[in-house]
């Protein structure tokens, strides 16, 4: 399981962008004239998705703050539900998540102005009926009550994110522009070396297969305002994927799906009880991010369970 906003983060190194020349021109056509039709009649003045400057500020206010070192947080809340082949597919549990992160500031000779972010994310997986934060989950398939691990991924930072791609090509800010709001959507397949999987999983299988999607939607006149240091996005999230390592499932035949939607908070006072409840318990650092240099491997749910296994197997 891919470390999710990140992911989200999507949201923060690539949402927008991308190489496909045809691509970029159908939706900079769109971004650039809205931009052009709104200015003349607005007295705010206007960022520039076409241009670098602007996509990196655009792509920033979405993720995080243009304000270095502001910590912002996301939410989203959801359903997973199971699919095994001659059966209803059934929901097997709720889902309420956290990630919060801060940016910094990068400069480049030849990309310019770019940003990085670091953040933490929290993720419960819930009863279906009490909406309480699952211990033990009675698995229907193998009859085991399995103990619940929730994702705790410390960290997930980006990757560096500018407006120019290595040979300095502008890489614009694409989006729809419907009703006065800016709609983004990503696709994000996965398709690597699982870290639970062994050494030769290119033979045997085991490689981890799944697919994220994003949807971001938000105020297009909030997002471009240069007066305003965030935006508010709403994001939906999707999620196609194997089972979960602590359900113990081998390899049962199945899947899980995920569906939740959130958005960026204006203060953490939004959370949720369950989410508000773990922080002030045994996810009390998830509060903040990291430091802003930090340059520690990313984690995922796979490394973390990794440690935990490995955590048992020595005792």
């Amino acid at each position: 399981m891919k470390n999710l906003l990140i992911l989200f983060l999507i949201a923060a190194a690539v949402v927008g962008c991308t190489k496909d020349a045809s691509h970029n021109r159908e939706n900079t056509e769109v971004s650039t004239e809205s931009m052009v039709a709104r200015s003349s009649t607005d007295a705010f003045e206007q960022y520039d998705p076409s241009t670098a400057e602007g996509a990196v500020a655009l792509q920033r206010k979405m993720s995080c703050s243009l304000t270095d070192s502001e910590a912002v947080t996301f939410v989203w809340y959801g359903k997973g539900y199971s699919r095994v082949p001659g059966e209803r597919d059934r929901h097997i549990f709720n889902l309420e998540g956290m990630n919060v992160r801060q940016c910094h500031t990068l400069n480049d000779p030849i990309r310019g102005e770019g940003y990085r972010h670091v953040s933490r994310e929290l993720m419960l997986y819930l009863d279906p009926i009490t909406n309480e934060a699952l211990d033990k989950f009675e698995n229907p398939w193998s009859g085991e009550s399995n103990e619940v691990i929730h994702v705790a991924n410390d960290p997930v930072n980006s990757r560096p994110t500018f407006g120019r791609a290595e040979n300095g090509e502008i890489m614009p800010f694409n989006y729809r522009k419907i009703n006065d709001a800016y709609l983004i959507s990503y696709e994000v397949p996965l398709f690597y070396t699982n870290p639970l999987g062994g050494e030769y999983q290119k033979y045997v299988g085991g490689t981890y297969h799944a697919t994220e999607i994003f949807d971001f939607n938000g105020d297009l006149e909030e997002l471009l305002d240069k007066s305003k240091s965030k935006a508010y996005p709403v994001v939906s999230w999707v999620r196609l994927a194997k089972w979960l390592p602590w359900m113990e499932m081998g390899d049962r035949p199945g899947l899980l799906y995920f569906n939740a939607m959130g958005r960026k908070l204006r203060d953490q006072d939004q959370l949720s009880v369950a989410l508000k409840s773990a922080l002030a318990g045994q996810y009390s650092s998830y509060s903040e991010p990291p430091p802003i240099e930090d340059d520690r491997p990313n984690e995922t749910s796979w490394t973390y369970m990794k440690k935990i296994i490995d955590a048992r197997t020595k005792n």
